[in-house]
């Protein structure tokens, strides 16, 4: 009985050992520590563009995914995928840097609130190929709505911050918008 509770007893010192002497685990802690030790100096990026939610015509950039039975007066629950265009200017004609894409819902009863998930993702100049990551809430009747920076790829690895969001023009027979966003990002 006894050399069955010892046997017992020393697994876990086995496996704790095993795991501080482990020289390929040791290497990754340590390489990761050198990653964050290292003194990069951190920036702060600020970036001016127009996101083009288009839901009307023969190419919608946004499609409703979900649509309840109870619409009620806001449409709670209305869930959208998009994949809009960004934009220099507020022109669909304008030079696109990038596109935006995620999901939206209507997220209030009581007033027209977004949930909003989505990724900035950039294809022109210096951030090709680098991206920024949005969740938060965005309160649609507000005149500046802000939502938090939740992450980033890329250059903007470790990013964080927020974004304005300005309804620049909004058509009511289509229900489509340009949004003017103001983005604030801090990254290494």
């Amino acid at each position: 009985m006894a050399s069955f509770y010892s046997y017992t007893l020393s697994i876990p010192y086995f496996v704790i050992l095993s795991i501080l002497f482990n020289p390929s685990q040791g290497s990754f802690v340590e390489e990761f520590s050198d990653i964050l030790a290292t003194k990069r100096s951190e920036k702060t990026s600020r970036l001016h563009f127009y996101f083009h939610d288009i839901v009307s015509g023969k190419n919608p950039s946004s499609i409703k995914v979900i649509s309840t039975g109870g619409d009620g007066i806001y449409g709670f629950g209305k869930t959208f995928i998009f994949d809009d265009a960004l934009t220099v200017g507020p022109n669909a004609s304008s030079k696109i840097i990038g596109r935006a894409q995620g999901i939206y819902s209507i997220a209030s009863q009581s007033e027209l609130a977004l949930l909003m998930v989505l990724t900035f993702e950039f294809i022109e100049g210096k951030y090709n190929g680098s991206s920024i990551s949005i969740l938060g809430r965005n309160s649609v009747p507000r005149d500046v709505r802000e939502m938090p920076i939740v992450g980033g790829t890329g250059l903007f690895r470790f990013a964080r911050g927020y974004a304005l969001a300005h309804t620049f023009k909004f058509d009511i027979k289509s229900g489509n918008a340009i949004v003017e966003y103001n983005v604030f990002v801090q990254h290494f």
